[in-house]
């Protein structure tokens, strides 16, 4: 498994979909993924560290799972299956017991945001489905994020790379 971080919140100006952009802590790849608006909304604030007026899906699976006294370990995305990612939430209980839930990848991704949680993609996921930054050190990567990302070329990218492994 690779540990990622969240590095980007991204819109494509090709359909103007949500985009969050997972970086390899460890490499220079990084892994796009397409999600919905309000995953994005949810991930946007909690990258801001700002909290909504009324608590958004993510703060109340946060603070029940709290309440229950349990508290989240990872989230791992596990696979890619016709662009669709699936991920698990792993829960450490009360008596020390780890709980695997099956859940979005985007959904997981707000999750650990409001819990400060670890992200791992599978290595396999990882291996088909990231993609090589052009970029040598981690100021250029940020600078190219800040300045405007052509997630169109990550697309392309993505699709040639999925041709190959063919």
């Amino acid at each position: 498994m690779r540990e990622v971080v969240i590095k980007a919140l991204l819109v494509d100006p090709s359909n103007n979909t949500p985009v969050v952009l997972l970086k390899d802590r460890v490499s220079r790849k990084a892994l796009p993924i397409w999600i919905g608006d309000a995953e994005a909304i949810s991930i946007a604030f909690g990258l801001q560290s700002e909290e909504f007026p009324r608590p958004l899906t993510h703060v109340l699976m946060k603070q029940i799972i709290e309440e229950l006294e349990a508290r989240v370990e990872k989230v791992v995305i596990k696979a890619v299956q016709d662009g669709t990612y699936f991920a698990s939430i792993y829960l450490r209980d009360v008596h020390e017991e780890v709980l695997e839930f099956d859940a979005r990848a985007s959904d997981s991704l707000a999750l650990s945001l409001r819990s400060g949680c670890p992200i791992f993609i599978a290595d396999e996921v990882f291996k088909t489905a990231a993609i090589e930054s052009p970029f040598a050190d981690e100021d250029e990567f940020q600078e190219f994020v800040e300045d405007g990302l052509d997630l169109r070329e990550f697309r392309k990218r993505n699709r040639l790379h999925h041709k190959r492994e063919e």
